[in-house]
């Protein structure tokens, strides 16, 4: 990992600049003419410095071819946030896929020649505030800053490079105290396949307004598609564009940008398979003890034996509370026969008794 650049490259005209960026950018060096001020230019000096421009124009476009063929711009991210003091934020960087084996990490500081590291995928738990973890799958290394406040500004997505300078990419944390100029309810929503998922965007600036994929297509007007998925933007309520991105696939699953102006919203979906729902058919088991030592025996009732065998509980539970039902009748209607026939018989000896 090298923070400063030892292969530097000079632009620069001999005894003509007092300085040259030794950094792996470059600039056109400024000409000392105090001396020759309001004097007529030769015309060999005319040609010379026409040579000089051409040269360093052809310098110019071969750095550009290099810087894209060695990855100077092989992360991608979010320039811009408006975020709330004492909120967390999650940060998607993308990579180019031959990084994908690299150490990636989040660099705090304006400047990237003295930002300095809070948390690396090789060390992803070395601090409770930041937190990092890498998809290799989608190319995607995502960090996460908690509790927010006024010092949480600026910030480098970076990768290790072993043998050179590491790619980076920064980014921009507008810290509020009140509502953010951009925000969204959840950073991260879920969807099923061939369903709808819908996202709010709410905002409070009346600047351009767009959704994109996350290193891919942007929807600016009220509809359109970004790989495959249509989109549809809806901004008919006062300070809220909805987003419904509809016939998911597994493809869909990404991270996407609510972007209203200069600020964006980072939003993650996912999409999974619908679940299937089955009927199962209702069946018992009755199980029987063994008294050896086999395995138990169970079998298997199909549901017309189960209500036959109701039935049949049933008509047996009728049967014998009739039956108890008619001994007790029957007991009653004898206890008071009995108890008449006492009666009788008691009347019957007074009778006799007073006759005498």
């Amino acid at each position: 990992m090298l923070k400063a650049q030892s292969n530097s490259m000079f632009l620069c005209v001999i005894n003509y600049c007092n300085s040259c960026l030794k950094r792996r950018t470059f600039n056109l060096c400024s000409y000392k003419n105090q001396e020759v001020e309001n004097q007529p230019i030769p015309a060999f000096s005319v040609l010379f410095y026409l040579t000089l421009l051409t040269d360093m124009a052809v310098h110019l476009s071969f750095l550009l071819i290099l810087s894209g063929l060695t990855g100077i711009h092989s992360i991608t991210t979010v320039s811009k946030l408006s975020v709330r003091a004492g909120d967390s934020i999650i940060i998607p960087c993308l990579y180019d896929s031959q990084y994908r084996d690299h150490v990636k990490y989040l660099c705090k500081g304006y400047y990237w020649s003295s930002c300095s590291e809070v948390v690396k995928t090789n060390q992803p738990y070395s601090s409770g505030k930041f937190s990092i973890s890498d998809d290799k799958t989608q190319r995607i290394f995502t960090v996460t800053i908690k509790d927010l406040t006024d010092k949480d500004t600026d910030y480098w997505c970076a990768v290790e490079i072993n043998r050179g300078d590491d790619i980076r990419k920064y980014f921009h944390l507008s810290v509020t105290r009140g509502m953010p100029s951009l925000y969204v309810d959840h950073q991260e929503m879920t969807g099923f396949n061939g369903d709808s998922v819908t996202v709010s965007c709410n905002y409070r600036n009346s600047e351009a307004m767009k959704w994109c994929r996350l290193g891919g297509d942007c929807v600016t007007g009220s509809s359109g598609s970004t790989d495959g998925t249509r989109v549809t933007i809806n901004s008919s309520v006062h300070n809220v564009f909805t987003v419904t991105m509809s016939g998911l696939t597994t493809q869909s699953s990404g991270w996407y940008l609510c972007v209203k102006g200069d600020f964006q919203m980072p939003v993650h979906v996912t999409v999974t398979e619908t679940p299937t729902t089955t009927t199962l058919a209702t069946t018992r088991y009755f199980t029987t003890l063994s008294p050896s030592a086999e395995p138990l025996n169970l079998t298997s009732v199909s549901p017309d034996e189960t209500l036959n065998s109701i039935s049949i509980h049933l008509r047996s539970f009728i049967i014998r509370m009739s039956v108890l039902t008619f001994i007790v009748i029957m007991g009653l209607f004898t206890w008071c026969m009995f108890k008449k026939y006492s009666l009788t018989e008691a009347e019957s000896t007074i009778s006799v008794d007073f006759t005498a």
